[in-house]
């Protein structure tokens, strides 16, 4: 598994569990806001921070978006 695909799926656990969703509601959150596309592209920067500042992260692109 390549690191990028481990970064995304850490992502979605620590996202899910934030906001007491099942992976299912999150996939579809994520793939609803491009954010899979937003932590591919960013992944140099976002996976070298914590937890806590990547699901803030993700819900600051997630609300610039709604």
């Amino acid at each position: 598994m390549s690191q990028t695909l481990q970064f995304k799926v850490f992502c979605i656990e620590q996202y899910k569990n934030k906001h007491n969703m099942t992976g299912a509601e999150t996939m579809k959150r994520f793939k609803e806001y491009g954010v899979f596309n937003y932590l591919g592209s960013f992944f140099d920067v976002l996976h070298s921070t914590g937890a806590k500042y990547i699901v803030e992260d993700i819900d600051m692109f997630i609300a610039a978006r709604q």
